[in-house]
């Protein structure tokens, strides 16, 4: 016994230290790295004294290694950017611009201010948009003694033609707006007055029966902090209406609707009703942290009045064999529902099944679906059967939550076709296809089912979870009166 406990706590101790080595290095690392932004940032200082563009014939550029090389798309020149050299004791790291003149065999030092952080064995491609552009991404910079390294992940563009810098981030939003001239097919910008949507991306236009234009929602991101980006969820709305006795002037105009308004979201779908409403489809928000990402895939439908400005939930009624159902159990008539299940079957309301799917990567993705509601017996009620329960006691059929899904209305009807769904780097692209009658607003028809290799794939990640928590569907603040207005309105 002593033996074996003397073993057992040396290798206690063995992992204690290795632990502490761990530590240890990681801290020494983070050390190294700082030091090097350090060393980075002081050379940008040095660059940013360089206020105007100087040109300079030049002997060939000294010695190096990992520089990039491009040949001009439209003059005979060669551009020749960054780089390293090693001299057997100190690493040199350049951020130096030469061009070279293949006709003349002349070389050119072209400084420029604002350029790229030194750095060498970055990518490099030449284009010929804008009378010829340089793009530079990623690359290295070393310490001088060459033992510690810091990789970068920006993104630049040389301008050529007028010898700019640029540096592009990782995403750029735009809020520009144009129109289309469809007798002259030729663009123009507007600048119309008010104060417009932010840049983003995600958002959707619709045109309401004037003629005016609704933005709605959309995603944006900015940095908090080097290599740290925080995302937004857009749920403001803008109106773009031409302006009267003005002809083509336009103006912006922030709205705020009222009812029951969406949940921030973006990657939704938007189509115009036969009553020129504005619905809206699913959808993912995105809940983020410095570390982790959490994904809320939406199955929900919602009208937008612009006439009323206001926001209606859309909600299935069910089929009418259920109301028939329930007109014969009134009467007394043989196979009628009881009082006691009439209660139960018009108290339940739709439910709202939440699983939460953990990938590889430890990204948790939360799926919320909609259920029909409960019938007498506990079941959903059927859309198939007379006495209002679905033979297999499953839920009625409907989306399955997704985004960018694709709507169309056709004769009152509303078809949804494919979309995405992702978990973690797993992504699946959706292929079937619905229908759901306007009109009538009961349930939604299957014209295309899910392709066996998704429908696996959701097979697949429900079998993992051990149970699944069915909550009661928020009203999402809608009351009895916004219910009615929203039966009235569609």
């Amino acid at each position: 016994m002593g033996k074996k406990g003397k073993k057992e706590k040396k290798g206690r101790g063995a992992e204690k230290t290795a632990a502490k080595m761990e530590k240890k290095v990681s801290k020494r690392s983070r050390k190294e790295e700082e030091d090097l932004e350090a060393l980075i940032a002081h050379f940008q200082a040095l660059d940013a004294r360089k206020t105007r563009i100087v040109e300079t014939p030049c002997s060939p550029p000294s010695p190096r290694l990992n520089a990039s090389l491009c040949a001009h798309p439209e003059k005979e020149e060669l551009i020749l950017f960054g780089g390293e050299y090693f001299n057997g004791q100190k690493t040199f790291l350049y951020n130096e611009l030469y061009i070279y003149n293949i006709r003349k065999d002349a070389w050119t030092k072209v400084e420029i201010p604002n350029p790229p952080p030194r750095r060498c064995a970055h990518q490099a491609v030449m284009v010929s948009q804008g009378g010829g552009q340089l793009w530079i991404f990623g690359g290295e910079f070393a310490s001088p003694d060459g033992e510690h390294f810091y990789h970068y992940r920006d993104l630049w563009v040389l301008h050529l033609a007028t010898r700019t810098w640029e540096q592009v981030r990782d995403y750029i939003y735009y809020n520009d707006l144009y129109a289309f001239n469809l007798d002259t097919f030729t663009w123009s910008r507007l600048s119309p007055s008010g104060t417009g949507p932010t840049p983003r991306s995600g958002c959707q236009m619709t045109v309401t029966a004037q003629g005016s234009i609704v933005i709605y929602g959309g995603y944006s991101k900015q940095r908090v902090r080097k290599d740290v980006d925080r995302g937004t969820q857009h749920s403001d709305m803008f109106l773009l209406k031409a302006e009267e006795g003005r002809e083509g002037r336009w103006a912006w105009t922030r709205v705020n609707p009222s009812g029951a308004k969406p949940t921030p979201r973006s990657g939704f779908s938007v189509a115009v009703a036969p009553n020129h409403q504005t619905l809206l489809f699913g959808g993912v928000c995105d809940d983020e942290e410095d570390e982790s990402l959490e994904g809320h895939f939406l199955s929900d439908l919602h009208f937008y009045d612009p006439v009323r400005n206001r926001w209606f939930a859309g909600q299935l009624k069910g089929p009418k064999v259920e109301k028939r159902r329930r007109r014969r159990g009134k009467k007394g008539e043989p196979g009628g529902a009881s009082k006691q299940e009439l209660k139960g079957t018009g108290a339940q309301e739709p439910l709202q099944v939440v699983r939460e799917l953990v990938a590889e990567d430890g990204t948790v993705v939360t799926i919320q679906q909609g259920l029909a509601a409960l019938g007498p017996a506990g079941q959903p009620e059927s859309h198939d059967s007379d006495d209002g329960t679905n033979e297999a006691g499953v839920p009625a059929v409907e989306p399955s939550p997704r985004s960018s899904a694709m709507l169309a209305v056709k004769h009152g009807r509303l078809y949804l076709y494919g979309g995405m769904f992702e978990a973690g780097d797993r992504q699946v692209t959706l292929s079937d296809l619905y229908c759901l009658d306007l009109h009538k607003m009961e349930e939604w028809t299957v014209l295309v089912e899910m392709d066996p290799e998704s429908q696996e794939w959701l097979e697949e990640t429900d079998s993992e979870e051990d149970s699944d928590e069915v909550k009661g569907a928020e009203g999402g603040g809608e009351s009895e009166e916004d219910e009615d207005s929203g039966e009235e309105a569609r």
